[in-house]
Order: C-alpha cells, then structure tokens, then sequence
C-alpha cells in the first residue's frame, strides 16, 4: 500500500527535480524521498497528534472542518497551482521562460515544496494505516521498504517522464487530479483514490501501446530511408 500511495510523490519529486540543473537531478530524488520518509516516520510517532487532527476546529455552511481537512484543501490548491503552471509552461514552449524559472529555484527550495506536498500525501496514508495495523514498528518498517523501492525506481520513472513528453502531459494531468482529489477530500467529498489510480493505469496502457506504435513507425521509416540511400548508390 505504501508503495502505491507514494507513486504520486515519485512523479512529484521528478517533475520538480526537471526544474534543477542535470547534475542536482538525482541528488534532489533522493534526498527528496529520505526526507519524505523521515516525514512519515514522524507522523507515524505522532500518531495522537495526527488523530486530534480529525477533530473539528469550526463549521461553515453546515460542515465541521478539522485540521486535517485544511491540510487537505491547502496542499491540493498547492497541487493544483503547481501541476496547472508546468502544463501551461509545456503547452505555450516557453523555453526561455523554463532556463529563467531554473535559474532561480534553488535546491533547498525544490526539498522545501517536496516536504510541504510529502505532509499533505503522508497525512492520510497515516491515518488510514493506523486503522489498518495496530503494530507501530510494522508501519514504520512498511514505509522505510516502500521508499528504498522508490530510491531504486526513481531514477527509471524520472528519465521516462522526460523524455516522452506526452507521458510527461499525463504524469501533471495525474498530479492535477490528485490535486483536486485533496482539496475535494478536504470539503468534505470523499473520492476513493482507486478510481483514480485505475483511470492512470489504462491511461499508461494506452499511452504505452502510442509509443510503441510511434517508435515502430519511426523504424519503419528509417529502414525505408536506408533502402532508399542503398538504391540510389547503386
């Protein structure tokens, strides 16, 4: 479970990183993901904190709000906002605009953004692992195997995203989604996140069978290019 609540801090953590110099990519990736553990770990041994959370702190247009559910709408506006500015980026080119945003964010700004959104992802994981395992030590050794797999796939899932563009579209488009999930969750409506994991996974099928589709026509016509070259020398 671990492991699948933390696909959207890998695609997270990667899609940040991209705005980092090539040499501070990995290093960000993986200190990003130790210090999401650490942040896990924390939570999970501020379990009563982390329950008084889902206390409610006032009402408004008849719903009671806790801490948790501003947690919630906070870091998914944050999602929101960031995976909406990268995908307006991506879809206007802005080249320029990308080596000056480069420029600026700094290393410990990216660890900064990802600890803030790792809290946010982290929260109800944690509480839904509490109702999950009564064992302490079981969740903390779940969450420090979760993330030592993600140290080892992080590096594959980050160069993947990069270098197809349109599976790098779908990544903020999930991160969008997510985003909404949070802040939704935190008004109030619930929205299982398996709906949403299974739409991501056929859109991954489907953008998998495009890329398959495009690199064999790109064969095909390279093998053709080269028949042509070979006919016209002879």
């Amino acid at each position: 479970m671990e492991i699948v609540l933390g696909i959207d801090n890998i695609i997270f953590i990667s899609i940040l990183s991209s705005r980092l110099p090539e040499s501070q990519r990995k290093k960000a990736r993986l200190v990003g993901l130790a210090l999401a553990m650490f942040t896990r770990i924390g939570l999970l041994f501020s379990l009563s904190w982390v329950m008084s959370l889902k206390e409610p702190l006032f009402e408004l247009m008849n719903h009671g709000f806790s801490g948790r559910d501003l947690v919630l709408i906070g870091g998914g506006a944050f999602l929101v906002y960031k995976a909406t500015k990268e995908i307006h980026d991506k879809i206007e080119n802005l080249e320029e605009e990308e080596l000056k945003t480069k420029g600026k964010i700094s290393f410990s700004g990216v660890l900064v953004q990802i600890v803030i959104l790792d809290i946010v992802f982290s929260l109800d994981s944690v509480i839904t692992a509490v109702g999950m395992v009564d064992q302490l030590w079981v969740m903390v050794l779940a969450v420090m195997i979760s993330v030592v797999i993600m140290m080892i796939f992080a590096g594959a899932v980050s160069d993947f995203i990069h270098r197809n563009p349109t599976v790098k579209m779908l990544a903020l488009s999930f991160l969008l989604l997510i985003g909404i999930t949070l802040a939704g969750e935190g008004l109030g409506h619930h929205i299982s996140k398996g709906y949403i994991y299974a739409a991501m996974a056929f859109s991954i099928f489907v953008e998998t069978l495009n890329l398959a589709s495009t690199r064999k026509k790109k064969k095909a016509a390279a093998t053709a290019t080269s028949i042509e070259t070979i006919s016209d020398h002879h």
